[in-house]
This record gives structure tokens, C-alpha cells and sequence, in this order.
């Protein structure tokens, strides 16, 4: 097995008594430079401190004019593989997208040279994407993190500012002007959908549906719901996870959990086993032992004595479900049991899409980017389409109430809600809570004015 190489600079003296510095860079490369002066010299050494910190900065080595596009994609990886962490060290989706397109580019043009890379041979990659039959959507995405990685290349000094340049005149493709299929836009689900596939989820898959019905979580958020990260101090409970979709921006997150999931969160884990407040409140492992245990107390015929610890006796790891519900584990737990139930398909972020149009038909574009957490009003309009929320039901269920009419439009949607929320609630100073009477047809929305801070959330009767 070779050694592997070590990618700081060495400090080594040459046959003729000179300094040189040898490193390995990312791209696998060995580096040698000869420095000024004798070996131990200050003049050499004060330049094996500049090489030094060009490496760290510049993990791959300046190109001589022959970097070729695998060793430009190889570095750009590695570079790849560094930034795109989450706060657990752990990669996230961006870098498995990168790998994907550097993966076809590699069996494209891995040996041209990265300065021939040009217009012609992007749109051959393009070409290539839409052969695959990806969506347009996807295929610009994709196009862009192409170029990304050459904007990466020229920011390194490894290929000329003028390959990425050559490379912006690329558009991307158009709507209808393309042999690229278009994806249809998500859409709410219908409540009667839902309702139709709650009874073949299991219990725990099935509180994080009805959960996401009322708080307008995201599906990550709910999947890593810890009570550790619940503040029950007091009405309603504030949620805050400890990672979401934006905390590498900076932002924070906050999620409002009112009465009815107060209530459904209490009676879940009274129904179930013990849990870990610094552990995942929703388990598929737990939810196969609940199983077990239920199965095991509805058994009439005795138990075999082999059959008492056999699965406690010979664990086996490969076997075991996760400690932990991942987005895609929960998506894929709906469509099944969407699929027993008989019904269309649906998604779990579909939920966000019925209550954030339902908020936006009721209470107005601003409480619904306030209740899905948005920073800018394009990116609700997207989820809360008023053209759909005319044809959509109100979701029904145990943990949500019927559907209100819409209310006027002549007011702004801050004065509407203040307006509401006086007649309801009164100020959070006086305690007085929502009246199940006023919110027996719909959501509500809760404002605190102690603090100055105006806060939304979906407010359900106790029941």
C-alpha cells in the first residue's frame, strides 16, 4: 500500500545545500519549490511561511497551463467535501449534488484540459442531462454548480477568469423552448387524502403528520424533535430545533406548538415507552418495540422458551431500524401507507403547502410567512397560492378544526390580525386564552404584545 502523502509543506534541505519546501496537493499532485537563501536561512524561511499559507488558502497548487478537468474536479471535491457540513461535521445534500455532476462531467471530459472547457462542452453536458430525463428545473441546477466550480477554479488561480466568463453566456433553459421535461408545482393535500392515511401509519409516523398539521414544521424539524428542545414553561410551548434549514445563514427558528399539540405530544408519550428527553421524541426503533410489545401481550398460545430472548440474545446491527425518523424515511413510511389507504401519493411538505395557503386565504400573505417561518414574502407565495386555496378543504382531523371564509382584503394583513387577535384574546397581560367558541371553525392566530414582538402561531381548542 503506498504512503500516503502529507498536504502541509516539509521544510527540506537540498543536495546543494539550498531550502526547498514538497507538499502533496488535492488534487494528488506532488509539489516542489525551491526557496532563496541557504537551508536555516531567515530569507528561506520567511518564504516556506508564505508557501505555507498560500497551501492552507489554496489547497491545490496555481496551474501551469495544463490542469486537465479531473484534477479540477478532483480539488474542487475536496474543497466541496470541507464546506458543505452541517453542525454535526456530517455532509449535507449540496455535496451529494456535487458529487452526482462531477461524476458525469468525469466520464465526459475528465482528460480535456480544464482551460478547453468551454460553451460547446457545457451545453454537451446539459445535453447529456436532459438525455437522463431530468426536469428543466433540475438540469439548470445542476448546470450552475458546474459553473460554480470553475468560479471556484479561477478564485484558486488554477484556470484563466476568462473560461468562467466564457461560461456565464450559457442560459439556461426556458419553459416550453426545451426537449427537458417541467415538473409539475406542489400542491396542497387534500384533507380527505390525509385522513384516509392516517389510520395505516404507525403511531409514531402518525403523530408526526398530525403534528405538522397544526405547527407547520418542516419534515427535518419534526423528525429531530427532542423535548429537551421544547420550552414547557409555558402556554403555548416554543419549539426550537437544534438544527434547521437556515442556521447556516445565521437565522434562528422558532415553532409555536398551541393547546391541541400540547395535548397530542402529553397523551403520546403517555402511551408509549419511556423517552429520552435528549433523544429523538419520534423512533422507528422504539415504534418496533411498542409493536413487538403489543403483539407479544395479544398472544393466546404460549411462548417457546427459544423464543423468549432470541432477539435480545443475537442482536444483530444490520437489522435494526434507526434511533432516529430522516426525512426521507418519513416520506417514504406516507407513500406506503398512502398506497395500502388507496389514495393519491402525497409528500409530507404538501402539509405546509395546505396550511400555508389556508393562513394566506384567511389572515393574509404576511401571517403566512410569519407561520412558515420565511424571511421574504416570494418564497410563502410559492407554498400559499391563492388561485389554489379557493378549491382546497379545510384538513380535518383530531388535531385541526374546520374551515373559516375568507376574511376582507380591504385591510392590511398586520391590521387584520391585531384587529383579531383584541377580539379574541385580549392582551397577554390579562392570561386570557383563545375561546374554544372563536376558534371552532378555523385556526387562530396568537400575539403577544408584552414584549413587543408579534408572534404567529396555530392556536387549537383543548379538547
Amino acid at each position: 500500500m503506498a504512503r500516503k502523502r502529507k498536504p502541509v509543506p516539509s521544510y527540506l534541505k537540498h543536495p546543494n545545500g539550498k531550502a526547498r519546501a514538497v507538499w502533496t496537493d488535492a488534487a494528488g499532485v506532488r509539489q516542489y519549490r525551491m526557496l532563496p537563501g541557504d537551508s536555516g536561512s531567515k530569507e528561506s524561511k520567511e518564504a516556506f511561511a508564505k508557501i505555507q499559507l498560500e497551501a492552507a488558502a489554496a489547497p491545490v497548487a496555481q496551474s501551469s497551463g495544463d490542469l486537465s478537468v479531473n484534477e479540477m474536479l478532483l480539488g474542487y471535491s475536496d474543497h466541496a467535501q470541507r464546506h458543505y457540513r452541517d453542525v454535526d461535521g456530517n455532509p449535507t445534500n449540496e455535496f451529494l449534488s456535487v458529487k452526482i455532476v462531477t461524476r458525469h462531467v468525469r466520464l465526459l471530459y475528465g482528460d480535456t484540459p480544464a482551460t478547453d472547457f468551454g460553451p460547446l462542452a457545457l451545453k454537451a453536458v446539459r445535453q447529456k442531462f436532459i438525455e437522463l430525463d431530468w426536469c428543466r428545473r433540475t438540469v439548470n441546477q445542476n448546470i450552475e454548480r458546474l459553473r460554480r466550480i470553475f468560479k471556484w477554479a479561477v478564485a484558486e488561480e488554477l484556470i484563466p477568469a476568462a473560461n468562467y466568463h466564457a461560461l456565464a453566456t450559457v442560459d439556461g433553459l426556458r419553459r416550453g423552448r426545451c426537449d427537458a421535461p417541467d415538473t409539475e408545482p406542489i400542491k396542497p393535500v387534500e384533507a380527505a387524502v390525509v385522513d384516509a392515511t392516517l389510520p395505516f401509519l404507525g403511531r409514531h409516523v402518525r403523530m408526526m403528520v398530525e403534528l405538522q398539521r397544526v405547527t407547520v414544521m418542516r419534515p427535518g424539524e419534526v423528525c429531530r424533535m427532542r423535548l429537551v428542545d421544547i420550552d414547557r414553561t409555558d402556554s403555548p410551548w416554543v419549539y426550537r430545533p437544534s438544527r434547521h434549514k437556515t442556521q447556516h445563514l445565521g437565522k434562528s427558528r422558532t415553532v409555536m406548538i398551541g393547546p391541541k399539540g400540547k395535548a397530542a405530544i402529553e397523551a403520546f408519550i403517555a402511551g408509549g415507552t419511556i423517552v429520552d428527553p435528549s433523544g429523538p421524541l419520534f423512533s422507528p426503533r422504539r415504534m418496533r418495540e411498542e409493536r413487538f410489545a403489543e403483539m407479544r401481550a395479544k398472544r393466546k398460545t404460549k411462548v417457546q422458551p427459544s423464543q423468549v430472548d432470541r432477539r435480545e440474545s443475537n442482536p444483530d446491527p444490520r437489522k435494526l431500524p434507526a434511533e432516529q425518523y430522516t426525512p426521507n424515511a418519513y416520506a417514504l413510511a406516507v407513500r406506503r401507507a398512502a398506497k395500502r389507504a388507496g389514495v393519491p401519493h402525497w409528500h409530507p411538505n404538501q402539509l405546509r403547502h395546505s396550511f400555508g395557503t389556508l393562513a394566506r386565504e384567511q389572515h393574509g400573505l404576511e401571517a403566512a410567512q410569519h407561520l412558515l417561518g420565511h424571511s421574504r414574502s416570494d418564497v410563502t407565495e410559492r407554498y400559499a397560492r391563492t388561485s389554489e386555496c379557493r378549491g382546497t378543504t379545510r384538513p380535518s382531523g383530531p388535531l385541526v378544526g374546520g374551515r373559516t371564509s375568507c376574511s376582507s382584503r380591504t385591510r392590511s394583513a398586520g391590521s387584520r390580525l391585531k384587529a383579531w387577535s383584541r377580539s379574541t384574546h385580549g392582551s397577554a397581560r390579562s392570561g386570557r386564552r383563545c375561546p374554544a367558541s372563536s376558534l371552532a371553525t378555523g385556526p387562530a392566530i396568537w400575539s403577544r404584545s408584552a414584549t413587543s414582538v408579534t408572534r404567529w402561531t396555530a392556536c387549537m381548542p383543548a379538547t
